[in-house]
C-alpha cells in the first residue's frame, strides 16, 4: 500500500474520529456573504503568532443543530489535505503555512449556507472558529426572449442587442444558475454571455433533454456566434421608475397604445421593465397589454383562476397585428417608486 494511501485512510480516520467530539473550547465566530455562483473565502486564523499551521491538523466542519448531523468539509495534516462529500474539488485551503487556516469554497450554492467550524490542534495551541456564511441570490431577474420571428432567430450580436432594447444585458451563467434555483424551468436553448448556449430544467422531461436526467442547466457548450441562431437570456438587475397599466375607455392599437403612454408623460413598458416589476416588486395584474417590441403580456405573482393558475409568471400572449385594437397597454415612467 502506498505511502499516499495509508496518509488517505489516516485523514479519514482522524476526521471520523474528530468528528464525534462534542465539547468544545469557546469560539470565535464570523459572517460572511456570497453571491450565488461565486467564490468566498472563510476566515480561520491561529491566535498565537508564534503557531504555524504547518504540521497541525486543520478541521473545517459545516455544522448542523443535530451534531450527529454535521458534514466533514475538509481535513489537513502536514502536507496532506482531504476533502468530503460535495465539498470535494471545490475546497481548498487560502495559504500553505503561516497563521492562516483559512479555506477558499468555489462554485457556491445555497446549499451552502450555514455555519462552519475550524478546530486546529498543533500540539501547542488548540483553537475553534466558526463562521456564518450566508449565501445571497442575486439582487434582479433572468428572463428569457426571443423577438417577433419566433424562437432560434437570434446570432449572438442580435442577442445582446435584442437585451439592450429591454433595458437589459446577455446574463451570465452564474446569473442563469440563480435563476434556476430559484426554480426558472425554460425549455428553449439560448445565449449567454460567454458564448455558450444553455437552458435550465427544473422538472425533467423528455422533450426537454430527456425525462431521466437530472434538473440542471443543460448546455451546447460554446457555438458559433455569427451562424448559429438561439433565443436569448436577458438579465435585469432593478427597476429605475414605475410601470403602470394605464387606464384607457377603449383597447388600443399599437401605436395608439404608444402615444398613449406618451400622453401620460411616460414611454410604453419594455419587457425587461415588466420582468422586473413582476420579479423585484411583486407586480401583478390579469390584463394583457401592449409593450415596447410588440408583444402583449400580463405578470401575475398570484396564480389564480382565468390568470395563471399554476405558476407565478410573467404571461406571454402573442405578437399580434399592430393594428388589433384588442388590448391595453403597460407603461413606464422612470424615477418613479414602484409599479402599481
Amino acid at each position: 500500500m502506498s505511502l499516499l494511501h495509508v496518509t488517505l485512510i489516516l485523514l479519514t480516520l482522524a476526521g471520523n474520529a474528530y468528528s464525534q467530539v462534542t465539547s468544545f473550547p469557546s469560539t470565535l465566530k464570523v459572517k460572511v456573504f456570497a453571491d450565488v455562483g461565486a467564490n468566498v473565502t472563510l476566515p480561520c486564523h491561529f491566535s498565537s503568532k508564534d503557531s504555524q499551521t504547518f504540521g497541525s491538523r486543520i478541521k473545517w466542519i459545516k455544522v448542523a443543530d443535530d451534531e450527529a448531523l454535521n458534514q466533514d468539509v475538509l481535513l489537513s495534516m502536514g502536507l496532506h489535505t482531504k476533502t468530503y462529500g460535495r465539498f470535494e474539488n471545490r475546497v481548498s485551503l487560502e495559504t500553505e503555512g503561516g497563521e492562516d487556516a483559512s479555506i477558499l469554497i468555489t462554485e457556491v450554492t445555497k446549499d451552502d449556507s450555514g455555519t462552519y467550524r475550524c478546530d486546529i490542534a498543533n500540539g501547542m495551541e488548540d483553537a475553534v472558529q466558526e463562521v456564518v456564511l450566508e449565501v445571497q441570490s442575486f439582487i434582479g431577474v433572468v428572463f428569457p426572449y426571443s423577438p417577433h420571428l419566433g424562437r432560434y432567430n437570434l446570432n449572438f450580436d442580435e442577442a445582446v442587442q435584442a437585451c439592450l432594447d429591454q433595458d437589459a444585458q446577455v446574463a451570465s451563467f452564474d446569473q442563469l444558475f440563480a435563476a434556476w434555483e430559484d426554480g426558472l424551468d425554460w425549455c428553449n436553448a439560448g445565449w449567454l454571455n460567454d458564448g455558450t448556449v444553455q437552458y435550465p430544467i427544473t422538472k425533467p422531461r423528455q422533450p426537454c433533454g430527456g425525462s431521466n436526467n437530472q434538473p440542471g442547466l443543460r448546455s451546447y457548450g460554446r457555438r458559433d456566434k455569427q451562424m448559429s441562431r438561439y433565443d436569448v437570456f436577458c438579465y435585469i438587475s432593478e427597476l429605475m421608475g414605475d410601470v403602470y397599466w394605464l387606464e384607457q375607455p377603449h383597447r388600443l392599437t399599437f401605436d395608439e397604445a404608444v402615444q398613449a403612454c406618451i400622453d401620460d408623460d411616460a414611454e410604453i413598458a419594455k419587457v425587461g421593465h415588466m420582468y422586473a416589476a413582476w420579479k423585484l416588486r411583486g407586480y401583478d395584474r390579469c390584463d394583457a397589454g401592449w409593450l415596447a417590441d410588440g408583444s402583449v403580456r400580463y405578470p401575475i405573482s398570484r396564480p389564480r383562476k382565468n390568470c395563471s393558475p399554476t405558476d407565478a409568471a410573467v404571461r406571454f400572449v402573442a405578437f399580434p397585428d399592430k393594428d388589433q385594437n384588442s388590448y391595453g397597454v403597460y407603461c413606464f415612467k422612470a424615477g418613479q417608486s414602484g409599479a402599481r
